[in-house]
Order: structure tokens, then C-alpha cells, then sequence
């Protein structure tokens, strides 16, 4: 609170891993459970979703994904050194960080789950089963991501949307070390998508063009398929 506001609310955006902590904190408050037990008894066994939970510490459950980083002596310049040095395995130039704690993401992250989950998470979302109509209607309500595009891709209460080729999706990404998800579905969750890369740093600091490129091509191959439309030529190329 020391900081002033970037913005009177609600007239721009800007992602913030703070807005999601506090509200974690105001959930924490007025319920007196934890956000382990409240993801659990209010999301997770409501839907099915027998692989997510809220992490609390940093054993893993269950087999998953691995995910890597480049090490120290191979980190790109646009790294900042409070981030070259991770903990892990070291395996031909990169750093195994499967085992790091995800729970320093608190309310923002400290998530884990499945692709499966993933996807039934988002139909039940967006097809309204997980919250009632007027709540749906706020979570919908979207601001510009750019000011200067107002038709452009937007941002609501915790949920993306951007218009593309093949369809309007909504969603999230989320990133971590070690792993970037994004989570793709149609306005109804009748269609869904979910597209894991198992290293971050290529985008929180634009540290391998090679990769970005990579990856907008097969996210836009993901989008595409999941609406049942052809694949654009440039994304094939990609």
C-alpha cells in the first residue's frame, strides 16, 4: 500500500502476482480455511479433479513433468542475475528444477495439476457449473490488455481473451521455472486445450527467439484444432 496505484481501477490493466495473494489472504480471512483446504473441498473434489492441489510444500505427488532451465554458464545476457542461479540437477548445460518448491507462488500459482483436470476445470468453469450467473458475468467483463487496442486481446477476473484466426478463445497461462501452461477453451468450455512447455525463462525475460517463435506457432496449431479449423499455412510453417 505504499506504492501509489499505476491506474484509477478499472480504466487500464497490468498483471500483478499481488492482486491474487491478496485476495488469497481476504479468502484465508473470512472463510478461517486454508486455500490447500479450499481449492480441495470448493474446486477440486467438487469437479473430479483427483490430480490438483494446492501445494504446500515442495514434494511433488505422483510422477509429472519434468521441467529445465539453462545453468548459470549457459543463461542468456536478458536473464537477471538473481535468476541465473537455480536449484537442480545439472544435465548438459541445463538445470533439472522438477523438484523446486511451487508453493512461492502462493494464491498467484501454487497450483499443481493435469492436463486432464486442467481441461475439466475450464468446462466447468466456463460453462457455469463452478459459479453462479452474475459471478460469471464479472468474471467476463474484460479491459483492454494494450489501451491502444481496444479490440485486442482482454483480460477479466483472473481469465484471458483474444480473438484469433480460428476463434475467440478464453483462458490463462501461468508460468514457473521449468514450466509455461497455457489453458485454451471456447466462450461455452465445450472445447478445450492445453498446451505444456517444459522451460519459462524463453518468456519471462525473451531469452530464446527460437523457442518463442516455436511455441506461437504450435500454440496457434492448438487453437486451430481445438475449434475444428484448419491449421493456418504460417503456423504449419513455423
Amino acid at each position: 500500500m505504499k506504492h501509489d496505484p499505476l491506474f484509477a481501477p478499472g480504466t487500464k490493466w497490468s498483471y500483478s502476482n499481488t492482486g491474487y495473494a491478496a485476495l488469497g489472504a481476504v479468502l484465508e480471512r473470512v472463510t478461517g480455511e486454508g486455500l490447500a483446504e479450499l481449492v480441495r473441498d470448493r474446486i477440486a473434489r467438487p469437479l473430479g479433479l483427483r490430480h490438483t492441489y494446492y501445494a504446500t510444500g515442495s514434494t511433488w505427488r505422483g510422477s509429472h513433468a519434468h521441467g529445465y532451465e539453462r545453468d548459470a554458464a549457459h543463461m542468456p545476457p536478458s536473464v537477471p542475475a538473481e535468476f541465473r542461479h537455480l536449484a537442480g540437477e545439472r544435465r548438459n548445460g541445463h538445470v533439472d528444477v522438477s523438484d523446486n518448491d511451487p508453493g512461492w507462488g502462493g494464491a498467484a500459482g501454487a497450483v499443481v495439476s493435469t492436463t486432464q483436470d486442467w481441461s475439466r476445470f475450464h468446462t466447468a468453469l466456463l460453462s457455469g457449473k463452478l459459479l453462479p450467473a452474475a459471478q460469471m458475468a464479472q468474471l467476463r467483463t474484460t479491459v483492454p490488455v494494450d489501451s491502444r487496442q481496444p479490440d485486442g486481446p482482454g483480460y477479466g477476473l483472473g481469465i484471458q481473451t483474444g480473438a484469433t484466426p480460428c476463434g475467440t478463445f478464453w483462458g490463462h497461462d501461468g508460468g514457473m521455472p521449468g514450466y509455461l501452461t497455457t489453458n485454451l477453451a471456447d466462450r461455452t468450455g465445450s472445447r478445450t486445450a492445453t498446451v505444456l512447455i517444459a522451460t519459462e525463462f524463453w518468456a519471462e525475460f525473451e531469452a530464446d527467439p527460437k523457442i518463442a517463435k516455436a511455441a506461437q506457432a504450435l500454440q496457434s496449431a492448438v487453437t486451430c484444432t481445438m475449434f475444428g479449423k484448419p491449421v493456418p499455412a504460417a503456423a504449419q510453417a513455423g
